[in-house]
């Protein structure tokens, strides 16, 4: 997937988190996802912990924070 269609799936709106950027359709910050990663979480437990997360949406995040 590309850069700008694996960023559309980062959204932010001032009534969803107080306007932190999450993964689309989720209340999951950027910066959680990315605290689970630094913190020894695999791609595969997040996905396995979190329903509707996919591959996609952890390297959107890992993009956003470049």
């Amino acid at each position: 997937m590309k850069d700008e269609a694996l960023l559309k799936r980062i959204v932010l709106n001032p009534k969803i988190m107080a306007g932190k950027p999450v993964i689309k359709g989720t209340r999951l910050t950027v910066d959680f996802i990315l605290n689970l990663l630094a913190h020894g979480s695999t791609e595969d437990d997040i996905i396995r912990e979190y329903k509707g997360v996919g591959s996609d949406d952890i390297k959107a995040c890992i993009l956003f924070a470049m």
